[in-house]
């Protein structure tokens, strides 16, 4: 802890922290015990983000992360598209293809952004805000891929391709973002044509290389 942060909040960010990764909630002595202060401190914080929504307490008197979070979370998805347009349009006028963010959100992959290329007669239409669940898409597939290789590693390949999206029909083709804390996605193209051609893969490395330096 440094002169120029606050220690207030600091452990107030660490307690949203730690209960975003539980699924059961934590209690005051646990949090206390897992913050290594005492549990007056524990409730001064609880009562102050609880003002704001960010915690809710149920019976039990569990902590667990409250729905304010989830407003937060929205504001923070146009952040996102702005960062990540640069590369996508890049990706898109480079392919003559699709380009897309994709987020986790719970149980599903999230188009957050998507940028179509302006040269092609024609291309395919995927829209922002479609969802679908992680294992039936290219971008879904890399975020799973993903988990099993933590921090700034990657995959052998580095991509994923698929032959037929279940959701449009077309190619396509996605690398995960990684070394970000807190965010879970890939950067993908979609493509009308059956067999994606070999530069594709690597060209989506590279676009996902570059969202993830820009939201760093």
């Amino acid at each position: 802890m440094t002169a120029e942060t606050s220690q207030t909040l600091d452990r107030g960010v660490r307690v949203l922290k730690l209960l975003a990764d539980s699924e059961r909630g934590l209690t005051v002595t646990e949090l206390a015990a897992r913050l290594a202060v005492n549990r007056t401190v524990v409730y001064r914080l609880l009562a102050t983000l609880e003002q704001h929504g960010l915690v809710r307490r149920d019976i039990g008197g569990r902590a667990r992360v409250g729905l304010g979070v989830l407003r937060l979370a929205h504001r923070v998805h146009p952040l996102l598209r702005e960062a990540a347009l640069p590369a996508l349009r890049s990706l898109a006028e480079d392919l003559g293809a699709t380009a897309h963010l994709t987020l986790v959100d719970g149980a599903e992959a999230l188009a957050v952004a998507v940028v179509e290329p302006s040269w092609t007669d024609f291309h395919v239409a995927y829209r922002t805000g479609l969802r679908h669940p992680l294992d039936e898409s290219a971008a879904g597939r890399a975020i799973l891929e993903a988990r099993n290789f933590p921090g700034q590693r990657r995959p052998e390949q580095g991509f994923v391709i698929t032959r037929a999206e279940e959701q449009s029909g077309a190619s396509g083709a996605a690398a995960a973002l990684l070394g970000l804390s807190g965010i879970e996605g890939s950067v993908g193209v979609v493509m009308l044509n059956g067999l994606v051609p070999e530069r594709v893969g690597p060209r989506v490395v590279e676009a996902a290389t570059e969202v993830a330096d820009a939201l760093r």
